[in-house]
């Protein structure tokens, strides 16, 4: 019985550290190692991939039926996400 219980907690943060490791390597963490460029901007592109990530994970579990207050999860998921697409751009240099 202790095992199943000890699985049950581990697989929420073995998800969570899959996706860190995910968005870590899709912020393009090996670029500047590579071509010795500065880590300055890949630390910002991984913060505003997390706030993206917090704002999806708000919007889930908003839409769950256990929620206790969906509107504001699901008002608080979209400004984050859409303050990580601003990000996005100013880091782009689009705005």
């Amino acid at each position: 019985m202790q095992a199943e219980q000890l699985t049950s907690k581990i697989r929420p943060v073995f998800k969570y550290v899959y996706l860190t490791a995910f968005f870590v390597l899709l912020a393009g963490f090996f670029h500047p190692m590579i071509y010795r460029y500065s880590f300055d901007l890949i630390i910002v592109g991984i913060f505003t991939l997390f706030i993206g990530l917090a704002g999806g994970v708000m919007l889930a579990k908003a839409v769950a039926p256990e929620a206790k207050y969906p509107e504001v999860l699901m008002g608080m998921g979209l400004f984050l996400i859409c303050t990580s697409l601003f990000l996005i751009y100013k880091i782009t240099g689009a705005l």
